[in-house]
């Protein structure tokens, strides 16, 4: 009984001296921050990489022992796997003040990242990055996934379209991936630790996530040319920049010490907020959050990418809902039994059109079908584009892979012509107005009152419905009389005449106020041009 003892006391002390040394190739060092680390209880663990030996007399007291408490929650996590060197600047110091003198902000920004704080620091620890990051978000967009910036970042971690799309984040009619929680963190954290890769500092790798890796490189390449240091605080960066990194830098003192900043942090337990599920049919949005049993605003919130009010399966193949209303959703799912899963569907234009016909072959209102495609005013829609249209009860497939992943919407603009008079010349006829403007000759003919044989008199006004581009060129080259009034489209008069267009489309004739009129071509066709 002696020998098993005294081997379980031996046993001990090698464990706890294990816990306690450090090693100089570790990469698991903790830095000094404000509320620190370093105390016991609070240190993150360090892992020999060598064989264990037994303890010198002494060495047993002489390391502090990590506990195998578990964190109490998720601010006290994040504190244990600080690692980023600190920033102590002017520039720190006027972010705190602004920080701590609005509690009601933090309040609200900190209670907005509980819904996804604890994924973030799941995805940093697995990939053994620095947990400040996980307090980006307070800086990029505040925690809110639906941010969009004014030069079009969008999504809790901020990405610029053709960055999202170097980092596979998807961008169509159906989802724009910069906004959803786990695509978006992937992204952002693959980029982090790209750049951290390409510039070995993270102060340096969060200059150029805000300013862009080029303007950093460039920045850098400058001071070396100059003999100046090239650290983050000697570069010259925009003003924005420049504030980055002490604005996170603000918030990490304020989570390590909240007390400090006379700042309340909100509880955020340490557990999942959400968890995955998997969809199977395109699904209404209304309908999924009700079958969940959660506010339409909460389901929104765990899923901001789905931007239309339907999910489509083929693109969105799962769904976060709250933990534990994961199995509420799946059991209501699939007891469901009052009439279709999804009320709208998609439709692929086949030919380009004016909005008013794809209202009228859709079953829509055109001004319900603007708002809920997003088509700006005078446009016309593609072919090949695809729109949100109502899913009639005969429709019994729902929208194929191909249409869920390429869904796009493109416009062209609807020509708008001017009523206007060009002199005719010695020999012009009908055919010469015609050739010269790129129109039909029957078009000419129609607009004179005349058969398109005829031919003008020299000095003659001669009656042409040219797009704007064409009638400018017109009256630079020549002697043109144009009406007066401004360029604008006219809606279709009840009862006005449908006339063939110079590239045969159909027009209306409107009667304007003024003395011009106007008419608005009703499918694609371009500007027609004066040939020189």
């Amino acid at each position: 009984m002696k020998l098993i003892a005294a081997t379980c006391l031996a046993g001990s002390l090698v464990l706890a001296g294990c816990a306690g040394t450090s090693n100089n190739n570790s990469s698991s060092s903790t830095s000094s921050s404000a509320g620190g680390t370093g105390a016991a209880g609070s240190a993150a663990p360090i892992y020999p990489r060598d064989s264990l030996s037994p303890l010198a007399t002494g060495q047993a007291h002489s390391q502090s022992v990590v506990t195998l408490a578990p964190p109490a929650d998720m601010w006290d996590r994040i504190r244990r796997g600080f690692k980023m060197p600190n920033l102590d600047s002017d520039l720190v110091r006027d972010r705190e003040q602004w920080y701590s003198s609005r509690p009601d902000y933090i309040q609200r920004m900190t209670e907005r990242s509980n819904k996804y704080i604890f994924h973030i620091v799941e995805e940093l620890e697995r990939r053994n990055m620095p947990t400040e990051l996980a307090l980006l978000p307070y800086i990029e967009s505040a925690f809110n996934p639906q941010a969009i910036s004014s030069a079009r970042a969008a999504g809790m971690w901020q990405f610029m379209p053709a960055t999202g799309t170097d980092f596979d984040l998807k961008q169509n009619i159906f989802r724009d991936d910069r906004r959803d929680v786990l695509a978006s963190t992937r992204a952002a954290l693959d980029y982090l630790q790209k750049l951290y890769g390409m510039f070995g500092d993270w102060q340096l790798a969060l200059a150029a996530y805000n300013w862009g890796e080029g303007s950093v490189s460039r920045a850098i390449a400058k001071n070396q040319r100059l003999g100046l240091p090239t650290t983050y605080s000697d570069l010259t960066m925009p003003a924005e920049t420049r504030m980055y990194v002490p604005k996170l830098q603000a918030v990490k003192n304020i989570v390590a010490n909240p007390q400090a900043f006379n700042t309340e942090l909100p509880l955020i337990a340490n557990h999942p907020y959400f968890q995955t599920v998997t969809l199977t049919r395109d699904l209404d949005v209304e309908l999924a959050a009700k079958l969940a049993d959660v506010r339409l605003e909460d389901f929104r919130a765990l899923n901001p990418a789905a931007h239309k009010p339907v999910l489509i399966a083929a693109g969105t193949p799962q769904i976060l809902l709250p933990w534990d209303n994961a199995a509420v959703f799946q059991r209501n799912f699939d007891a469901y039994s009052q009439g279709q899963y999804a009320s709208w569907t998609a439709w692929v234009v086949p030919s380009t059109m004016t909005v008013a016909d794809a209202a009228q072959r859709s079953g829509m209102s055109e001004s319900d079908l603007r708002a809920l495609n997003n088509v700006p005013p005078r446009m016309l829609i593609k072919a090949g584009s695809t729109l949100i249209v109502p899913r009639g009860a005969r429709v019994k497939e729902d929208v194929a892979a191909v249409v869920a992943d390429g869904g796009h919407l493109s416009f062209q603009p609807e020509i708008i012509t001017h009523r206007t008079t060009v002199k005719a010349g010695r020999s012009d006829s009908v055919a010469s107005i015609a050739r010269r403007y790129n129109l039909k000759p029957a078009n000419v003919a129609e607009w004179n009152d005349v058969k398109p044989n005829h031919a003008f008199k020299r000095g003659f006004s001669v009656v042409v419905y040219l797009p704007i581009r064409a009638t400018v060129a017109a009256r630079a080259g020549t002697g043109v009389a144009v009406g007066r009034g401004h360029a604008v489209a006219a809606s279709a008069k009840r009862g006005a005449p449908v006339k063939a267009s110079a590239r045969g489309a159909n027009v209306v004739k409107v009667p304007a106020s003024s003395k011009q009129q106007v008419v608005r071509e009703k499918r694609g066709g371009t500007p027609a041009k004066k040939k020189r």
